[in-house]
């Protein structure tokens, strides 16, 4: 599709058949599937940039909405790490695949060459802003089928994961009515790997260390430390 300003008609009728949903207003489809760089700065037709901006808070209130319907027990700390697990780039990149999106955007002659339609970037945005369309043309339920269709395991995959241990013991501490705070003891190697020493405090308890190639990493190392030496699972 090389150079095309747009997706053809079968190729968006072979795209409706993928999504499982027809669209009263074509245009909407369209829209969500053009780049930028067809536009090539001209201020006729616009690029999927608008509908991606609103298909990223519609993704996220379906999702939202659905884990707190799944998980009554969990509360807002234990349901966050959900979210961002399952609304990221990655996880619209999945998705965007699994629906062949990638095969029907409209990209520029240089966008193609560069292997445009196989970017996770790219493949992403189309994801939210195709969201939106169906948000727009049909309401949140098509919206929400099509989360529901391409996140497919993605929801039970997330929920069966195991917990990270710096949430494990914000709960702990929290439970506790404690002070947790991470001193980053010792910092060594070059600016592009680095290697971190970090201890957990936990008022009343011992400091245990971790460590790793980033704050983040000697954070999870520490917190499960900690969490061993007081017997948590």
């Amino acid at each position: 599709m090389s150079g095309r300003r747009k997706p053809q008609d079968a190729q968006l009728a072979e795209l409706e058949q993928r999504l499982g949903y027809a669209f009263g207003d074509r245009a909407l489809l369209q829209e969500a599937l053009t780049h930028a760089s067809v536009l090539d700065g001209s201020k006729k037709g616009r690029s999927y940039e608008r509908l991606e901006f609103l298909g990223d808070r519609v993704l996220g209130l379906i999702v939202a909405e659905r884990l707190f319907a799944e998980h009554d027990g969990r509360d807002e700390g234990e349901l966050a790490p959900l979210l961002n697990a399952l609304v990221n780039r990655h996880a619209c990149a999945r998705a965007a695949r699994a629906a062949g999106l990638g095969e029907v955007v409209a990209l520029s002659p240089s966008e193609e060459t560069s292997g445009g339609r196989g970017k996770e970037a790219i493949l992403a945005d189309i994801c939210e802003s195709v969201i939106a369309a169906l948000y727009l043309d049909g309401g949140i339920e098509a919206a929400r089928a099509f989360v529901t269709r391409f996140w497919g395991d993605a929801f039970d995959d997330v929920s069966s994961a195991p917990r990270d241990a710096k949430t494990v013991l914000q709960e702990w501490v929290a439970a506790r009515r404690k002070g947790l705070s991470y001193v980053v003891v010792e910092r060594t190697g070059p600016e592009h790997a680095p290697h971190f020493v970090i201890e957990a405090h936990v008022d009343g308890f011992e400091p245990m260390r971790g460590e790793g190639s980033s704050k983040r990493e000697a954070q999870r190392a520490a917190a499960a430390a900690f969490l061993a030496a007081q017997g948590v699972q």
